[in-house]
């Protein structure tokens, strides 16, 4: 009932141990009150974090360093709504968020995009009936294009650039219209999509050639809530799941090459398609021949039961957050 958006310090890296595990308790700087469930929230600079709620309200709030506290710095109401925004219960949830400072998209359930600016009162762009279903998520594909997925196993792209409200591409699911829940794109080959959804199924997309995904890879036994490629290695790639597990997806090396011992979580290798052609041009994720190589996947908490619901990665630390109340920070992701 009582929601809040909380800044914590999870310490500094400079007091590991001499085994690199971490000494000293993360704590809360500050938290502020928040309407609504939080859907979704992405820093847009240092300072300043964007919020979606279930009510449909879009906030940033500033973190003030000084003398830690936050404070709303701005707020969109009911920038997502159903029936209309005057109505007290007309609004829909926004289910999603990205930034591109000083630039923020935002997605919901009354199927609607709204292309804002940090410094600005009113949208800059909305693209009304964009999707007759939910969209469920939405990332930058470059400056002026985004991606977002919906709830009949839709991959779209649309171009801010050009007037007309209709995406540029659609993309879908062959067969049952499985609803998609998450997108990241290839953080240096734009043209790499991954997108995973109610089936926990990981599909890998290669958005410059035909409308269905270039492989479909078995994940997890439910629904799949957030997948990130790794921002700076992104042969790795993160996933995470109602069913309680986190897998880490590695394409970096030749699986056969490395030793065969069980380490945490233990190590289910699946046979993927790969390139074994120019590895620098011919990414591993766009693969042809599943004989040639094979992929390293750990599930990075192997008994866990409740649904871990976000996750997010840089450098060699990861942070998720589960139903069992709990965020967990891994700061040895390659070690």
């Amino acid at each position: 009932q009582d929601n809040r958006v909380s800044i914590w310090s999870a310490g500094d890296l400079g007091n590991a141990g001499l085994n690199g595990e971490y000494h000293g308790e993360p704590h809360l700087l500050c938290d502020i009150q928040h309407n609504g469930d939080v859907m979704d929230m992405q820093f847009l600079d240092r300072e300043r974090i964007v919020v979606a709620s279930s009510t449909g309200t879009v906030t940033i709030f500033r973190h003030h360093q000084n003398n830690q506290t936050l404070s709303a710095n701005h707020r969109w109401e009911k920038a997502h709504y159903h029936v209309d925004q005057d109505t007290s219960c007309g609004g829909a949830a926004c289910t999603g968020v990205v930034c591109n400072n000083p630039e923020i998209v935002t997605v919901g359930e009354d199927g609607r995009i709204n292309l804002f600016r940090a410094d600005q009162k009113d949208a800059v762009r909305t693209i009304d009936n964009a999707d007759s279903s939910t969209l469920h998520a939405v990332t930058f594909l470059r400056t002026t294009e985004i991606l977002t997925v919906n709830s009949i196993g839709q991959l779209k792209i649309w171009d801010l650039r050009q007037q007309r409200n209709e995406p540029s591409h659609i993309f879908s699911l062959a067969g049952d219209r499985v609803p998609l829940h998450c997108v990241d794109r290839h953080p240096n080959q734009q043209h790499i999509v991954a997108t995973g959804g109610q089936d926990g199924m990981l599909s890998i997309w290669d958005i410059r050639q035909g409308t269905m995904p270039v492989s479909l890879l078995n994940a997890h036994e439910a629904e799949m809530w957030e997948v990130h490629f790794h921002p700076s290695d992104p042969d790795h790639l993160f996933t995470c799941s109602e069913d309680g597990s986190l897998w880490h997806w590695d394409t970096s090396t030749n699986v056969s090459e490395k030793p065969s011992f069980l380490h945490q979580g233990g190590r289910s290798t699946a046979y993927l398609s790969h390139s074994t052609i120019n590895q620098s041009v011919v990414s591993a994720w766009l693969s042809n021949d599943p004989t040639k190589d094979r992929m390293e996947i750990t599930n990075l908490i192997p008994n866990q039961t409740l649904s871990v619901n976000s996750l997010d990665v840089l450098g060699p630390c990861l942070v998720y957050g589960t139903d069992a109340e709990a965020i967990y920070v891994n700061r040895q992701l390659f070690a």
